[in-house]
């Protein structure tokens, strides 16, 4: 058995710990208490530090990581429409599997130790096996075309297929219809049936933005206008975007609802009563304009809610403490309460929470017994943490943007004394060799940032 101690234990699930130890037998958790009381075995002595579970992403696009900075201050539309050229133009399957490499890597320098990653190429499942990280896998579909609808529904089943050799016990894949202005109600239904039939996880784009919003309650702006001039009908649709998805019985598989910024008291009383999770990505809605989700409001329906990084070119980082801080302090500018998601509630989201909303919490989200050995710690001895009397708050408030000293996956260290045990530069390189090649496409298309 390893025992680690720290300063501070924070369970999530019990009140933190101070000069605490959490004790792993094999993958598992066997003790968490008290360092007085802990079981006998091999110490690690992570020292002035808060020892979390490990966060949990619930959304990102990994394949996306070398794009950061690429395409600023665009509308939406338009920033979707040159991404996607940009991917198409310059980025392979090597590049785009690099990309991945990177995101992840950040990813566990920053504590996160689950990845939930929509997918376009399929190449995530194939990195985050090999970084050893737990992590779904959502493959996206797209077909905003109805006659469209059938032949990828069949790409999507394929895909699923190839994917399921490389299913493990940390590894497992799922299906995403991209979003209501890339894909057809009949593809919306068809992935949707899929879905319960397969018994797999599905997780959706929606109530994002105002343009999509207005492309279904009044088949009106920038993505209606898109779908017109490729030659397809679009109508009034439903009420709103989560009304749609209702109405077409896409919310009985219970998918992943990523964002709901767009989500009024309506929505929100079908969200909880289907039963639905929320991954909630506050800096990416924010950067692109989009607004702030209802986060309260939800959490107090009784909606399990997780927190996403979103990608590398909507967000730019992929630091889940840094975005729970973001979540606490937007949610209490919208509300004007100075106790609106407190630290408390805002760590849950990123840990527990995200957990939750993935179907994973029996498993992993806070430090139990029993529970995988998915762990986090971050050093609280730098001046930005100094002297701390509150974990918890020092977790959300201080720590944004801080490397963590030790991470480790079903008792696997992947971090130790602060440094990626699995680094590789010739990857770093050729990812960098890819952020040029995006860069001169960029500059070939007569575009700038700012």
């Amino acid at each position: 058995m390893l025992r680690y101690h720290a300063r501070w234990i924070v369970p999530i699930s019990s009140a933190p710990i101070e000069n605490g130890t959490v004790v792993v037998e094999g993958e598992r958790i066997a003790y968490v208490g008290p360092r007085a009381n802990a079981p006998r075995g091999a110490d690690r002595d992570l020292g002035d530090a808060i020892l979390l579970p490990g966060l949990v992403n619930a959304h990102t696009h990994l394949e996306l990581t070398v794009m950061r900075g690429l395409l600023e201050d665009l509308a939406f539309r338009d920033w979707i429409v040159a991404l996607q050229a940009a991917k198409r133009a310059v980025m392979t399957p090597e590049m785009l599997l690099d990309s991945a490499r990177l995101g992840i890597a950040e990813g566990i320098r920053a504590g996160i130790t689950t990845f939930a990653d929509t997918c376009d190429s399929g190449v995530v499942l194939t990195a985050l096996h090999e970084a050893g990280v737990r992590g779904i896998m959502y493959q996206e579909a797209f077909g905003p075309s109805p006659d469209d609808a059938e032949s990828s529904l069949r790409g999507l089943r394929e895909k699923i297929a190839s994917h399921m050799a490389r299913v493990t016990s940390l590894q497992s894949v799922g299906v995403s219809p991209h979003a209501p202005y890339t894909v057809s109600a009949a593809l919306f239904a068809g992935v949707a049936g899929y879905a319960r039939d397969a018994n797999l996880p599905m997780a959706i784009h929606i109530a994002e933005s105002e343009a999509e919003q207005s492309l279904i309650v009044s088949a009106s702006g920038p993505f209606a206008e898109g779908l017109r001039a490729r030659g397809i009908t679009v109508e009034p649709a439903a009420r709103s975007p989560i009304a749609l998805l209702r109405d077409l019985g896409v919310l009985q598989s219970r998918p992943l609802l990523i964002h709901c910024v767009r989500a009024d008291r309506d929505d929100i009383n079908t969200i909880a009563t289907t039963g639905c999770p929320v991954a909630h990505c506050p800096a990416s809605n924010a950067k692109l304009g989009h607004g702030i989700a209802p986060v309260t409001e939800l959490l107090d329906a009784g909606v399990r809610v997780g927190l996403g990084s979103d990608s590398m070119a909507s967000n730019n980082r992929m630091h889940l403490l840094e975005e729970a801080r973001v979540a606490a302090l937007m949610q209490r500018a919208r509300t004007g309460r100075h106790d609106a998601l407190t630290p408390s509630e805002a760590l849950q989201l990123a840990t527990i929470g995200s957990a939750r909303s993935l179907g994973l919490d029996a498993r992993i989200g806070s430090l139990e017994v029993g529970k995988d050995a998915d762990l986090a710690a971050f050093p609280v001895n730098d001046h930005a943490a100094f002297s701390s009397v509150d974990p918890v708050a020092t977790a959300i408030f201080a720590l944004g943007g801080s490397s963590a000293r030790f991470v480790s996956v079903a008792g696997r260290p992947l971090v130790e004394d602060g440094r990626l045990l699995e680094d590789d530069p010739t990857m770093r390189a050729r990812a960098s060799e890819a952020a040029l090649s995006l860069l001169a496409w960029r500059s070939g298309q007569g575009m700038s940032n700012g």
